[in-house]
């Protein structure tokens, strides 16, 4: 992959078949990447880095100091969240069925055979959280698009490396990051938002942002608060 680095600073550079230059910095480590049109020098993009440097720094060291959640082994009284509240998890041996529930607003009670090992423990969970994001988000996205006036295909979730979501353009087709049925609700629905906002805008430039701030006034504290909740401890990676 082509590269820029400045001191310290490496940026990855992917040439597309855009107008105009677009920088962001992605999670969990501040990997920064800097989209830009097919035929730009290299001269140009490096100084337009260099322009930018005191905006990356910040936004790598806000990933830097981020909080993390703990590593998880999938046993009673560990602490887990749904829906951007606590849970404590409880693991019950069962023989007939494996599932998960919730118990009050207090406990996450995972049913599973004895001597069950960790992974399925944890593929367990992983398929609640996504039957549980499938139930909350089509709601959501009837609503915003409706709002919006615009209309997508289709929607899914995966667990994604770098961001809380994509959208699809030609096939308008939204991807909703396993990890936010975790969040709160507020923050889920800025992510579809923001991806359903690209079905009218593709690029993240003045238009994009006067549609967010048209559709939802406070989406900066949203996204804000969103960024600031402790993430995943695997490898996933805004």
């Amino acid at each position: 992959m082509e590269t820029i680095e400045i001191g310290s600073i490496k940026v990855d550079v992917v040439r597309k078949d855009i107008k105009n230059m677009h920088l962001a910095v992605y999670p969990p480590n501040g990997r920064i990447r800097l989209s830009a049109p097919d035929k730009t020098d290299k001269e140009v993009l490096r100084l337009f880095t260099i322009s930018k440097l005191g905006w990356i720094k910040k936004q790598v060291k806000s990933f830097e100091e981020q909080a993390r959640e703990v590593p998880r082994e999938f046993l009673s009284g560990e602490s887990h969240y749904f829906q951007g509240k606590r849970y404590l998890l409880e693991v019950i041996d069962a023989e007939d069925k494996n599932k998960v529930e919730l118990k009050g607003n207090k406990k996450i009670l995972l049913y599973c055979r004895p001597g069950t090992p960790k992974i399925r423990r944890a593929e367990l969970l992983k398929e609640w959280y996504r039957a549980e994001l499938k139930k909350q988000a089509p709601q959501l996205i009837k609503r915003w698009e409706e709002k919006i006036g615009v209309s997508s295909n289709d929607w899914r979730v995966k667990q994604m490396k770098t961001k809380w979501g994509a959208c699809n353009i030609e096939a308008k087709r939204i991807w909703l990051n396993l990890e936010l049925a975790k969040k709160p609700k507020i923050c889920l629905e800025y992510i579809i938002v923001h991806e359903l906002v690209h079905l009218l805008e593709r690029n993240h430039n003045h238009r994009f942002i006067a549609h967010l701030d048209e559709f939802m006034p406070k989406w900066r504290l949203h996204r804000d608060e969103l960024n600031s909740l402790p993430i995943a401890h695997s490898d996933w990676g805004y």
